[in-house]
């Protein structure tokens, strides 16, 4: 099958440092790959990938301080696409509603991943607009403010068996990674651990937009001797980082439409301390890759009882069901339903003898 997938261009696929989607549309894109797909990946000009890589940016735009307009180039990216559309099976973007005009004028089947929050009141009218859209969600709670949309699936995140190792939680810290926001709540972590006694590390970044919240609100919390901000982390230090640590705290205050940082705890071995909700309670398995609570005392009485649970239970939960492979095969069943629909019938992909298990 012959499938484009066009990522955002605001980080690399993967990303360097921080990025959930771009680093999702990698994993997707190499595991199709694997599978024998001809792939084209769009995406910034330092994307690593072993597709065909078409960039109308040579890097990722938010490490670019040249670059004013992000917008337009986004824009050109998808004048790119629409000109080559007909080289293509399958057209999967992942840039939110980005291409609506472009791709409702298009013959190609196309999809379209929604990575964000949907509860924002400019969406409503937005999607009545465009109801013939197919989209596909990356949890059901994802789909609660907007449940009219052209769903056509809903697809779990996953990522690749072997890109993260099991830890012991040698550590006996908690952890929390991701970004430093209002509705991440790593204030509420703190809390959490001063309440619990138990050391927090936090490997977070601070996007300019948080800047202010960060310097006001955050870093004065961090001068006690229990809390050790790190700041933002590179993908091969995830597995020490999560590995060695107790548990992860997971103190959202808003609508999580997945919560790749979940998976990657649960690949390590290591449960989430979560609180229940957006995508929480779809994603983990009470009493198995975690704990899912409501306020700061249940989670603190929750770190107390973290030690019952099996590291080891909790990476075949990963095992099982959030691997990229898995990821793979529902798009893949997703790719097949549009051709069907769309009277095409395509030859198998031919696999790589030497990549069969």
């Amino acid at each position: 099958m012959r499938i484009a997938q066009i990522a955002p261009l605001y980080e690399s696929v993967p990303p360097q440092l921080y990025g959930g989607t771009e680093r999702v549309v990698s994993y997707l894109t190499e595991e199709l790959v694997a599978q024998g797909h001809d792939v084209t990946l769009f995406a910034s000009g330092d994307s690593v990938t072993s597709a065909q890589l078409i960039a109308p940016c040579r890097r990722a735009l938010r490490l670019d301080e040249r670059c004013v307009d992000k917008l337009a180039l986004h824009y050109l990216m998808l004048e790119n696409v629409m000109e080559r559309a007909h080289d293509f099976d399958i057209l999967h973007f992942h840039v939110d509603y980005l291409h609506f005009p472009f791709s409702r004028r298009c013959a190609v089947p196309h999809l379209t991943t929604l990575h964000g929050r949907l509860d924002i009141p400019e969406l409503a009218p937005l999607y009545r607009e465009f109801p013939d859209v197919p989209v596909v969600s990356i949890s059901l709670s994802q789909r609660k403010p907007l449940p009219r949309n052209h769903w056509i699936g809903n697809v779990y995140h996953g990522l690749p068996e072997k890109s993260l190792e099991f830890g012991a939680g040698a550590g006996k810290y908690l952890a929390f990674i991701g970004r430093i926001s209002r509705e991440k709540r790593v204030d509420r972590a703190i809390e959490i651990a001063l309440q619990s006694g138990m050391p927090l590390k936090i490997a977070a970044k601070v996007d300019p937009a948080d800047r202010e919240y960060y310097e006001a609100k955050i870093k004065p919390l961090l001068n006690h001797p229990q809390i050790e901000y790190i700041g933002e982390i590179a993908e091969h230090q995830k597995s020490e980082f999560l590995g060695n640590a107790a548990a992860q705290i997971f103190a959202i205050d808003w609508p999580e439409p997945f919560g790749l940082c979940m998976i990657e705890a649960m690949a390590c071995g290591t449960p989430t301390i979560a609180f229940d909700l957006g995508s929480v309670s779809e994603v983990l398995s009470e009493g198995v890759s975690g704990f899912i609570v409501k306020s700061i005392p249940e989670a603190v009485a929750a770190v107390r009882r973290v030690s019952s649970l099996s590291r080891t239970a909790c990476r075949r939960e990963f095992e099982r069901r959030f691997t990229a492979s898995r990821m793979a095969d529902d798009y893949v069943t997703l790719y097949e339903s549009l051709l069907a629909a769309n009277n095409l019938t395509l030859p198998a992909p031919e696999v790589d003898s030497s990549l069969a298990m």
